[in-house]
């Protein structure tokens, strides 16, 4: 791959809240070189880019998406996850988790083989993440009640196996019968516990080993002035990452200001749980087999239940900014660098020799202009 060099950005490496205000970035496939436009000194045969008036930010990884662009994960089908994996990038998604639902087990089975089909293919997957079924019916939310079961260890070493061992987060409720010895099984091959879709009172979470509560206030017990519930013991607990879905929508923008004070800007983690509806027009789509009506920029079950979300990535990035008043270095963190180090993704999160060329750049109202993948450029809209 021909070596290729951006110029002039105001560049967001992730590991510092200060950016380089005016840089360049040197790179094939990985990254040779970040540095200042002073050090700057142009390579016989590279190929330069003036990126005047730009930023430049690592590309986001979503850690929980079920699908978007008509593409579900529950859809066990290789080549859609691809399709969706180069649709992200219009976003500045460079890496994602593909996300199951509660569903038949079999389903489940099928999905995580198309996953795994899906990443030997060469899609932007970077794992898997397992929302249920082992969760509390009384907080289900959109997940089908009729499927969810108590943990079951040798169920859930088989899906392990048939991801190619690629499951990386699990959701599930501590509280139910079980939840020990299946905090251990997961701790114990390094996938990271999250506290979900769980109706625990703060007392029995606090010897739970889970380390991240998914998509925090929703399908969870909530606060109360006399009971922290599950939403309150993730805020509490230094050592726990909450997601957190920023479309205004899921959550209010003062709570997600009251996270970002409580959290700071290193333990969240802004995800999409965007479904098949994302990028499409309003309508009815399927969850999990289930019919979702999507209006007004809104995914709800016929119940009127949340079902997902229709979020991009760009757009929950410019509103964290607004929501909480946080730096678009925290942003960063909160969309890439967070998640990179949560889970190990060595190469990803962050911009800097030796790491892979996925990086996004922006106008100065933080909107894509172009997304970077391995090295090879995407242009948004053309």
């Amino acid at each position: 791959m021909e070596t290729q060099v951006i110029i002039n950005a105001a560049i967001y490496p992730g590991d510092s809240e200060r950016p380089i205000q005016n840089g360049f970035i040197r790179f094939t496939e990985k990254i040779i070189q970040v540095g200042e436009m002073d050090s700057y000194e142009k390579q016989a045969g590279e190929i330069v880019t003036d990126a005047a008036g730009k930023i430049i930010i690592p590309g986001m990884i979503d850690i929980h998406i079920h699908g978007g662009y008509g593409v579900d994960t529950m859809d066990a089908d290789p080549d859609k996850m691809l399709y969706l994996s180069e649709k992200l990038l219009s976003e500045g998604v460079t890496s994602y988790f593909a996300t199951t639902i509660t569903q038949e087990h079999g389903k489940i089975s099928e999905a995580l083989k198309a996953v795994k089909m899906a990443m030997d293919q060469g899609s932007s997957i970077e794992g898997v993440h397992l929302e249920g079924p082992f969760i509390n019916v009384k907080r289900a939310g959109a997940q089908p009640p009729e499927y969810i079961i108590d943990p079951d260890i040798e169920l859930f070493l088989k899906w392990h196996g048939e991801s190619g061992e690629q499951i990386k987060l699990v959701t599930y409720a501590p509280e139910l019968k079980g939840g020990d010895e299946f905090e251990q099984v997961m701790v114990g091959r390094g996938i990271v516990p999250s506290v979900g879709h769980s109706d625990a009172i703060r007392e029995e979470l606090l010897e739970s080993a889970a380390t991240h509560a998914t998509h925090l206030y929703n399908g969870m017990r909530g606060l109360h002035h006399r009971e922290a519930g599950v939403a309150g013991h993730a805020l509490l607990k230094d050592d726990i990452q909450v997601e957190i879905i920023a479309d205004g929508i899921h959550i209010t923008p003062d709570m997600i200001d009251l996270a970002y004070r409580m959290k700071g800007a290193t333990k969240i983690s802004l995800i999409s749980d965007a479904m098949m509806a994302k990028g499409m027009a309003p309508g009815e789509y399927d969850l999990g087999g289930q019919k979702v009506i999507v209006q007004d920029g809104e995914a709800r079950l016929e119940n009127g239940s949340l079902a997902g979300s229709v979020l991009r990535m760009d757009e929950a990035f410019r509103n964290i900014i607004t929501f909480t008043g946080c730096s678009i270095s925290e942003a960063v963190q909160m969309t890439s660098s967070n998640q990179a180090r949560e889970f190990g993704l060595k190469s990803k999160g962050l911009l800097g020799p030796e790491k892979d060329a996925d990086f996004v750049i922006m106008d100065d109202e933080l909107q894509v202009q172009k997304t970077y993948r391995h090295g090879i450029g995407y242009k948004i809209g053309g």
